[in-house]
């Protein structure tokens, strides 16, 4: 059972809730009344962000991290920016993984390329550098970085490592630079709220099932959005770390900002086990500490759960989705349809036989499943079994080198492979598209992270589709010893016992790069064709006229729709070259649309207006109707910037990857307009890159090929930024009524506003270096 109080509440002892409408027996319990001011300081959040802030404000918080870590997907742009605004070494210790572009997923050498500049960089300004296929990032910074009050930056959205007592945060790359410049991340202090574990999992339930239960509780109502979610209670003790970690990794997918749990004495006997037991404190709630919400769970009541496509939060407990399976798989078959837009079809209803859901592929990988005890709950479940040799298939991918090796040193590796089991070295693919994509029409149980359209590597597109639902390693076990008919955990009774694990870092020893504190600036860093600067972006000017150029009415859109993950991955070293692939999958259209308004504002700046109107003659007819509009009579093509804009309804929702904007404001984009944006760190990108974060209250009345002019728009960065008016102005027909839309731009930070009237982060470092 999932419950979420409506208010906060009080925690007491760290044991009892007090919701804030009973405050009264707040004295009862302890003698003395509630306080809800003191008592917010009594969270472990507080005491971590209080001695992270460089500012004497906690309700404007400026922090600093004490490490940082990217994967190859990311860390090539950190570092050009970086280098770009003036960083001569890495100033706090600075992980590199090589986790994501592992594999050579389009041919050439360009993934290879990226990982030897990684390398180089490391060299040069003093990083550590963890080579392919010896760990995925998050179990890295898990065994290697993570200690109990540290905070910890990542370019990767599930950038958690709060059961270890770490406040992490997975963020666009934008919000790494400025920590390698020694700036701070600044964020206003965030809600935090209680995650109360009660009871005990029951043998069979998984750490995945204990996140999808809480997925499923608060996504939808944005419960603990942008907030810190912290787990304390009784029940937190009854996991063992590694289960905990698991637990943790998936609360990125409720949206909260970061997470932390309370730690003891198994958080005490990790950190030892991976030879830091000097990283080890108590962290605990204050005997009284206040809550902005409160999310109860019962861990014993938790059963085996999946999450069906395409969200995380499609949440339905194994034997609900048996006994109402038409029903439920036939709403996935119409989100399916919805999803591809006619030009592919995705079917689930023709996988049941005899009752049954037969699935075709399961995969247990990465920082959420392949971790030591899961694999090895697995490998015990399938020892003497048999995966079939029909079409369903399961391969499985250890998180670490460490954790490969005691995994093979107690059998489990030969148990799976026995099985018919596939095992593969550390690699993050299977959670975004590059690798295990299943057949066409295919339906693959992950224990992974997300399950978002496209993710497993489909392209509808084309007329490809295949689809992810979420389970956790021991229900994928039972169901491949089943020979990949749906099969709950807790048909089975062979769980628990699990033989301690045995950490051993010879590998990380003999492989990882240990260059902190060890640049020597006068190395040079290594270039492969495809690793290109990023090419220079114009300063924000007086007035801007925007370009509708997609109109996306879904309810949500995910950065993988903003630019698909997957083989797009390994052009992520080339700005220019993976913008060709922005909105791919969702708007195809749309590059070539922003691409248009892109020569125009080129050809603007460096040949004059004339030019601009050669190239498009429309742009008369708008600037005449500009200069209808008061106060407006003399404006010109000179001092008006021409960009493109997406409107989406909410957009954002997954990965840290600032290429979602990136990829947007190197071929023209200008601004973003939405209802809401889905995450912080999606927000900021934009503001990163130099592209205004608009929102509106109404539904658009304007459509693809539109423009819309927003005077004064410096000025108005420079107010409150809570009406701005703006002007449709149509496609540029003469005879277009001007319609007036109530524009408003969310509290932006004075170092974002500069950011954004630069152009981009590294215009703004340009200037200050």
């Amino acid at each position: 059972m999932v419950s979420l109080y409506e208010n906060g509440i009080y925690l007491i002892n760290g044991t009892e809730i007090v919701p804030e409408a009973e405050s009264g027996k707040v004295k009862a319990l302890t003698g003395v009344e509630a306080d809800k001011a003191a008592a917010r300081k009594g969270t472990i959040a507080y005491s971590i962000l209080e001695a992270h802030n460089t500012s004497d404000n906690m309700e404007h918080l400026k922090l600093r991290f004490d490490s940082m870590a990217s994967h190859d997907i990311t860390f090539v742009g950190i570092v050009q920016t970086a280098k770009a605004s003036g960083m001569e070494q890495f100033p706090i210790p600075y992980v590199l993984t090589n986790c994501h572009n592992t594999l050579c997923a389009v041919g050439g050498t360009i993934n290879e390329d990226d990982h030897m500049f990684g390398l180089s960089a490391a060299k040069k300004y003093g990083g550590i550098y963890v080579p392919p296929h010896i760990a995925v990032i998050h179990q890295y910074m898990r065994e290697m970085m993570a200690g109990c009050g540290r905070m910890i930056l990542g370019s990767d959205s599930h950038t958690r490592y709060g059961a270890l007592g770490t406040m992490a945060v997975g963020e666009g790359g934008g919000e790494l630079v400025k920590q390698l410049l020694r700036d701070t991340y600044d964020v206003a202090y965030p809600g935090v709220v209680a995650v109360y574990l009660d009871g005990a999992p029951r043998p069979g339930t998984g750490p995945q099932d204990i996140a999808l239960a809480i997925i499923g509780a608060v996504f939808k109502n944005g419960y603990v959005k942008n907030k810190v979610m912290e787990f304390v209670g009784p029940g937190v003790a009854s996991m063992t770390t590694d289960y905990r970690n698991g637990v943790d990794v998936m609360t990125t997918e409720t949206t909260c900002l970061s997470s932390i749990w309370k730690t003891d004495e198994d958080t005490k006997k990790y950190l030892a086990m991976h030879n830091r037991a000097e990283d080890y404190k108590e962290l605990s709630p204050a005997d009284v500490a206040y809550y902005d919400g409160c999310v109860y769970v019962d861990l014993s009541t938790v059963k085996p759960m999946i999450a069906l496509p395409f969200h995380p939060s499609n949440t339905y407990e194994i034997d609900q989705l048996k006994a109402d399976m038409t029903d439920i798989l036939r709403e996935v078959e119409t989100e399916a349809a919805r999803i591809s837009g006619g030009k592919a079809e995705f079917t689930l209803l023709d996988k049941v036989v005899d009752g049954q859901l037969l699935v075709q592929q399961a995969v247990i990988a990465g920082c959420a499943g392949g971790t030591y005890s899961n694999v090895i709950e697995a490998a015990r479940a399938l020892k003497g079994k048999n995966c079939g040799c029909d079409e369903f298939s399961l391969a499985v991918y250890p998180s670490s080198q460490p954790v490969f090796a005691d995994l093979v040193k107690k059998g489990a590796v030969s148990d799976l492979m026995d099985a018919g089991a596939i095992i593969r070295t550390a690699f993050c693919g299977p959670c975004f598209g590059a690798g295990d994509t299943p057949c066409n029409n295919g339906l693959s149980i992950r224990h992974t992270t997300r399950n978002f359209p496209n993710r497993e590597g489909s392209k509808p597109g084309n007329g490809q589709m295949a689809a992810v639902a979420l389970m956790d390693a021991r229900s994928i076990a039972a169901t491949a010893a089943n020979g990949g008919i749906l099969t709950s955990a807790w048909e089975m009774d062979c769980w628990g016992n699990v033989p301690e694990y045995e950490f051993d870092d010879i590998s990380y020893k003999n492989r990882v790069y240990m260059g902190y504190g060890k640049g020597d600036t006068k190395k040079g860093l290594i270039y492969g064709p495809n690793i290109k600067d990023w090419p220079q972006m114009s300063p924000l000017a007086d007035n801007i006229l925007l370009k509708v150029c997609s109109k996306i009415m879904d309810p949500v859109t995910t950065t993988d729709e903003l630019i698909p993950s997957g083989e797009t991955s390994s052009y992520r070293s080339n700005p220019l070259g993976l913008a060709e692939f922005t909105l791919s999958r969702r708007d195809p259209e749309y590059v070539g649309r922003t691409k248009e308004v892109d020569r125009l504002e080129k050809a603007r700046v460096k040949e004059g207006p004339e030019k601009e109107l050669e190239l498009e003659p429309k742009l008369g007819t708008i600037f005449q109707l500009i200069n209808r509009i008061e106060g407006n009579e003399h404006v010109t093509m000179k001092d008006t910037e021409i960009g493109s804009m997406i409107y989406a309804v909410k957009p954002g929702d997954g990965s840290a990857r600032e290429q979602a904007a990136s990829c947007q404001r190197v071929i023209g984009g200008l601004a973003n307009i939405c209802k809401e944006y889905a995450t912080k760190r999606y927000r900021s990108n934009v503001m990163n890159w130099g592209m205004v974060p608009f929102q509106m209250e109404a539904d658009p009345e304007f459509e693809v090929g539109d423009y819309i002019y927003v005077p004064g728009i410096k000025a108005a960065l420079d107010g409150d930024m809570k009406q701005i008016k703006a002007y449709v102005l149509g496609s540029g027909e003469e005879d277009a009524p001007v319609k007036v839309l109530d524009l408003y731009i969310a509290d932006m930070t004075a170092e974002e506003r500069k950011i954004v009237k630069a152009g981009c982060l590294i215009n703004y470092n340009r200037t200050r270096h």
